[in-house]
C-alpha cells in the first residue's frame, strides 16, 4: 500500500491531516439529532422547504405572490430581486424564510462548536452554492448576529471567492510551496454529484507570496448528471478535459506545474481510495479496486517535462483552503459549505503570517462590510 501511495502522489498523502499551512482538525463530521443528520437542517434543500412552508398560508387564501411556481425551481436570482422589489408581500415571505433558515443554521453551528474538534473556533467561513446569492449572504449575517447574541465569540462570513472558483483555488494549498518555484499555475479539479469542474489556477505569487491573489485562469465544466456516464467513462472525460487545459495553458505560455489537485466528496484515504461519501458520483467510486489519482496519473503521466503528481482531498476541505491567506489573524477557524448537503471542516493554522502582506486584514474587513451592506 505504501508503494501505491508514492505512485499516485509522489509528494504527500491523500486526505492528509497535516498540510503546508494548516492542520485539519476534522472534516465531514456527520452530526445527528432526533430528526436525523444535522446537515439536512441547513442545506440548500432545507431552505426551499422553509420557503414552501411560508407560502402555504398564502396559497390557501389564493394570495401566493409566487403563483403556481414550485419553490424548488424559483432561481436564486429571482429571490434576490424579490428582496429589493416592490412586491412587499413576496419580499416578506423571502425575508421570513431567511430568518427561519438562519435560526436553523445557528442551531447547527452551535452543535459543531460544541464538539471537541471545533472547540475555540474563532471564525467560520460559509461557502457552497447557497452563499452565492444575496439571500445567502443575509442568512449568514443573521446567523452571526444570533450566535453573538447568545454569547458565542465567533465570526461568520461568506467565502471570499465565488464557490465554483474556491473549489479550484483551494487546491493550491494542497501542494508544497517548492512546487511553485519554477511554475505559475496548477491544474485543479472539483468533483460534485452533478458537475465536474476543471481549471487552470494561476498562483500570482509575484504579486502575493501568500497566494491571496490567486485566480482561475480558465475552467471547463461538465454536467455529468445529464449524461449518466459509467465510472470509467467519467474518468476518461475528466482526463480529456485536463489534457485540453494543458494544451491551452501551453499555447498561452503558462508555466504549468506537474501537479493536479482534486476536491472530491467523501472521506479520502491516504492511498487515494474513497472510504465513504461518494454515493452521488457516477458508478461505484468507493470500490477498493478504484483509485482516481492513480487513474489520472496513468492517463496523464507527465505535464511538461516532469512526472505528474496528484493530490486529492475532501471537497469541503479544499473549498475552505481557498481562505487560508485571509484567515491568518485567527488560529482556529472552520468552513461550512451549504449545498446539497452541509460540508464542514475545521482548521488550525500552522504558519500565522504565511508571507501575508500587512494590508490583508484590512482587505478582509472591507470585503466583509461590503458583503453585509
Amino acid at each position: 500500500m505504501a508503494d501505491d501511495v508514492m505512485i499516485t502522489t509522489g509528494i504527500a498523502l491523500h486526505g492528509a491531516a497535516r498540510l503546508p499551512s494548516v492542520e485539519i482538525d476534522s472534516f465531514n463530521i456527520e452530526l445527528k439529532d432526533e430528526d436525523g443528520f444535522l446537515g439536512d437542517r441547513a442545506s440548500k434543500g432545507a431552505f426551499r422547504k422553509i420557503l414552501e412552508r411560508r407560502r402555504k398560508p398564502l396559497r390557501k387564501s389564493g394570495e401566493d405572490p409566487f403563483g403556481d411556481e414550485d419553490s424548488e425551481t424559483i432561481s436564486k436570482k429571482v429571490l434576490d430581486a424579490i428582496l429589493v422589489g416592490d412586491d412587499t408581500e413576496a419580499s416578506a415571505v423571502v425575508h421570513s424564510a431567511i430568518e427561519e433558515f438562519a435560526q436553523e443554521l445557528a442551531y447547527v453551528t452551535r452543535r459543531f462548536l460544541g464538539t471537541k474538534a471545533w472547540a475555540k473556533t474563532e471564525c467560520i467561513v460559509v461557502g457552497g452554492g447557497f452563499r452565492d446569492s444575496r439571500l445567502g449572504e443575509l442568512a449568514i449575517a443573521r446567523t452571526e448576529i444570533i450566535l453573538k447574541d447568545e454569547g458565542f465569540a465567533v465570526e461568520l462570513e461568506p467565502i471570499r471567492y465565488h464557490p465554483d472558483d474556491a473549489g479550484l483555488i483551494g487546491a493550491l494549498h494542497l501542494a508544497p510551496s517548492w512546487i511553485f518555484e519554477a511554475h505559475d499555475s496548477i491544474l485543479a479539479v472539483d468533483i460534485g454529484g452533478t458537475n465536474i469542474r476543471c481549471g487552470v489556477v494561476e498562483t500570482a505569487r509575484k504579486k502575493a507570496p501568500d497566494l491571496s491573489k490567486a485566480s482561475v485562469w480558465k475552467s471547463d465544466l461538465w454536467r455529468h448528471a445529464d449524461d449518466e456516464p459509467t465510472r470509467e467513462g467519467a474518468v476518461k472525460r475528466l482526463a480529456k478535459m485536463l489534457k485540453g487545459l494543458i494544451e491551452e495553458a501551453d499555447t498561452e505560455g503558462l508555466r504549468l506545474a506537474p501537479f493536479i489537485g482534486i476536491a472530491c466528496p467523501g472521506v479520502i484515504n491516504a492511498d487515494g481510495s474513497i472510504e465513504k461519501g461518494a454515493q452521488n458520483l457516477p458508478g461505484n467510486w468507493e470500490s477498493s479496486k478504484f483509485n482516481l489519482p492513480a487513474s489520472l496519473v496513468e492517463a496523464i503521466p507527465v505535464i511538461g517535462e516532469h512526472d505528474t503528481a496528484v493530490l486529492m482531498h475532501n471537497d469541503g476541505v479544499v473549498q475552505g483552503l481557498s481562505e487560508v491567506p485571509f484567515m491568518q489573524e485567527f488560529e482556529r477557524w472552520g468552513v461550512l459549505t451549504i449545498g446539497t448537503g452541509l460540508g464542514n471542516a475545521r482548521f488550525t493554522n500552522r504558519r500565522r503570517d504565511n508571507g501575508r502582506k500587512d494590508n490583508t486584514a484590512d482587505d478582509k474587513k472591507a470585503t466583509k462590510k461590503k458583503a453585509k451592506a
